[in-house]
Formats: C-alpha cells, structure tokens, sequence
C-alpha cells in the first residue's frame, strides 16, 4: 500500500532515533534456536489436561488463578465442543439495555438487551436509544430474506472446459441437492448462482439452516456437493476448494446489498419532535442534518453502506449471546436513514442484509450465552428470526441515540463522563 512522502520520512526518523538501521533491521532476521515448548493441543478437556497445558506455560503468579478459577474447572467439559487447547474462561462485564419495544414479524414485544462489553458508554448510549423507541411506542421489524452461502472454486484447463462444466452442473442439479442436504436434518439449499472468470467457475451455493446462524453446516453440505461433483462430472476440474472467497464470509462485502447473508432485516420508527427534544436534547433537523452530512462522509471514505456504529450494538450482543464475534465483521454492514416528516417528527429507519444470528448451535448452549438468550425469550428452536429481528431494532436504537448526541453536541461529554469517570465523580451526574 502506498504511503506518501512527508509520513514515511517522519516514521523512519523516529525509528532510527534510538537505533541504527543495522540493529533495527537485524531484528527482523530469522531467530532459529529452539523455540518454547510447544502447547499441547486438542480439543477433548480434562483437568489433568488442562494442569499439564498450564505447566507448559509457566505463567506469573496469579495469572493462572484468575483465568481458571474453582467454577471454571467445575463447567470446563461443556467447553469441548467450541474451543481447543482450553487454559480457562475469560470475562466481560454484563450490561443491560432496554427494555427495547420490537414489533416484528416474528419478534413481538419488550425485550432486555444483555450487553457483554469492556466499552464505557456503550451500554448506556443503547439504552437510551432502547427506552425511547420504547416510549414512542416502539419499532417495526421485518425479516426480508434468509440464506447461508458457501462458494466452491474450481479450475480447469481452458474457458470451453468450464462451461461445458457449468452446463452438467445446471443438468445434475437435483443430485448435487440431494448430496448436500443428506448431511444435515435442517439444511437446505435454497438457490444456486454461478460465476465464471476465464477457467475458473465460482458456485454460490445458498442454505437456508434454520434456527442455527449455519456456517458449519453450509460447509459440511458444500463439501458433500463438491464429492458428488468431483466424482460424476465428466469435466474434471484440475483442482477445487470447497471456499474461494467469494460467499461474503466474515467480511464486509460490495454484493452484500444484491444478496443476502445470514438474515436481511430492516426496522424504522417514528419519534415526535417533542419526545427527540425530551430524550435526546436535539431536533429532528438538527438530528437529519448530521445525516445528511455523515451520509456524505461515508461516501467520500468509500464505506460500505451508510451507518453510524452498528458494530458496537452487535458485537456486545453477539458476545452475550454466543454468536459468532467475527460474523459481527459482515453483519454490521447496513443502511440507516433519516427524514423529517410534515408534522415535525422524525422517521427513522435501518436495514441490516447480512445479520448471522442463530439461537441453536455454536456458542449459544454455553451456560452464560444461553442465559442470556434466555433472558430476552429467544433460546432454543423457532426464535432465530425473531433474535434477528431484536438485532435490527438494537442497531437503530444505537443509531438514534448517537446520532442524536452528535447532534446535541454532548457525544464527548458523554465518553468523557463514563469511560474517564471524572467528571461524573465529581458532580454525581448520570447519562440519561
């Protein structure tokens, strides 16, 4: 990546200010000595696999207490099934937000937000946003799509070879189905696109997966379809991964707004002019002004979408509720919007196309996650749209309400309160 002049001089002069650039780079050549004992590694979970993992380490005093103490050793073989080379659990402090008033399809009515975080002012910017769709009687919610992707590659010799391919593919179609949905109870496949770039054939294949968020699933059914490809196709590819980059997986994406991945959802509101005043110390103008504004920015810094921080509200629930964290990496892709309208009041609306949410499977039996779940009355089958649902109305809550202290000119003083702690010790004030 380039990096221009001015920048590269000054980083290079406070580098070699120290050191010369003989030691400075001879740092960088390779060290072949014997490197520390390797961790023994596996993912089945005793304690004496977990005391002989800690001896390897060796770690400070203390260290060991306070990541596996007497509870985590007590719970440690619910673990075996999400995590290798186990040492411990680590911990984030639990907030709550809301209750949050959703009127979904599937998602229908108050719902407290458990908010895992080590961010201040996080849980406390979603719930006034929370409480005031609440009090406005609260948001619409709508799924819109659903659909897990998984994207085998295959190369072969020239373009005519990967089209007559593409062509069996087209024909076989039912029996690639049929390999692919023998792997799972709940897995099927929903719609086939395909791509070719000169010899290569990109295949999207797209899974609806039930109340689980998928991506296990999706890859275990591709991987059947490609053995059934593999082996009957009479173009044979010379080579294929069962994943080439081109499902969106873990990454904001251009085609996230052409498709779907995971669950699309879209939810709006509207606010009286007064209740926006009361609530968040703006006006509905002041508040689409800033959006008109920020809408520009992210245009201009080449965003993805348009939005404010859905990351922030997703990845605390996603941590809370035992989804996939690095999933939050294309679930937070989106569009939020601003108007006024005629009587004064401020419409505003979010749509998310690529929340991976499940409420079975993954991370969501842990004990804390599933709590969590339990919490808001989305655990188990039949409630992974409703939880996507509560996820769009989470992102618009986070919306308003930074939006509208940016607007008011207290998003500062707000950080400066909660995360320095200063000011709020000294005057005792709240963030309201």
């Amino acid at each position: 990546m380039p990096s221009d002049f001015s920048r590269a001089r000054n980083f290079l002069d406070r580098l070699f200010r120290e050191q010369s650039k003989e030691q400075l780079f001879q740092r960088l050549e390779p060290n072949t000595s014997d490197p520390a004992q390797q961790v023994s590694r596996g993912a089945h979970i005793t304690p004496e696999i977990v005391a002989r993992r800690w001896r390897h380490i060796a770690p400070p005093p203390g260290v060991r207490e306070i990541l596996l103490d007497s509870h985590d050793i007590e719970q440690m073989a619910c673990y075996s099934r999400n995590i290798e080379n186990f040492i411990g659990v680590t911990q984030l402090p639990l907030g709550l937000a809301g209750p949050l008033r959703v009127n979904g399809l599937f998602a229908k009515g108050d719902y407290y937000l458990p908010l895992a975080t080590s961010e201040a002012a996080l849980v406390a910017s979603y719930h006034r946003g929370a409480c005031l769709l609440s009090q406005a009687g609260g948001c619409s919610a709508m799924l819109l799509a659903e659909g897990v992707c998984r994207s085998p590659g295959f190369a072969f010799a020239n373009a005519r070879d990967a089209g007559m391919f593409v062509a069996w593919t087209i024909e076989n179609m039912e029996s690639i189905r049929a390999a692919a949905e023998a792997t799972s109870r709940h897995g099927t496949i929903s719609d086939l696109r395909i791509t070719i770039e000169g010899n290569h054939v990109y295949l999207i294949l797209e899974f609806l997966t039930g109340d689980a968020s998928g991506q296990n699933m999706a890859t275990i059914a591709t991987e059947a379809a490609c053995a059934l490809i593999s082996e009957r196709s009479p173009v044979r590819p010379e080579y294929f991964f069962v994943e080439a980059n081109m499902s969106g997986d873990k990454k904001a994406s251009a085609q996230s707004f052409l498709n779907v991945r995971g669950k699309k959802v879209t939810a709006e509101a509207t606010i009286p002019s007064e209740m926006v005043e009361q609530v968040l110390h703006t006006t509905p103008q002041r508040m689409t002004d800033y959006w008109r504004m920020s809408a520009m920015g992210g245009v201009l810094s080449g965003t993805i979408g348009v939005q404010g921080h859905y990351a922030n509200g997703l990845a605390a629930l996603y941590i809370a509720c035992g989804q996939d964290a690095a999933c939050v990496a294309e679930s937070a892709v989106g569009v939020t919007r601003l108007e006024v309208r005629a009587d004064g009041a401020l419409y505003a609306t979010v749509t998310l196309p690529n929340l991976m949410v499940g409420t079975v499977g993954g991370g969501t039996g842990l004990p804390t996650q599933r709590a969590c779940l339990e919490l808001m009355g989305l655990s188990g089958e039949g409630n992974a749209r409703a939880l996507a649902e509560v996820c769009c109305g989470l992102a618009l809550a986070g919306e308003l309400s930074i939006i509208g202290a940016l607007a008011a000119g207290e998003f500062t003083r707000a950080h400066r309160k909660l995360a320095r702690g200063k000011e709020q010790a000294a005057t005792g004030e709240r963030l309201e």
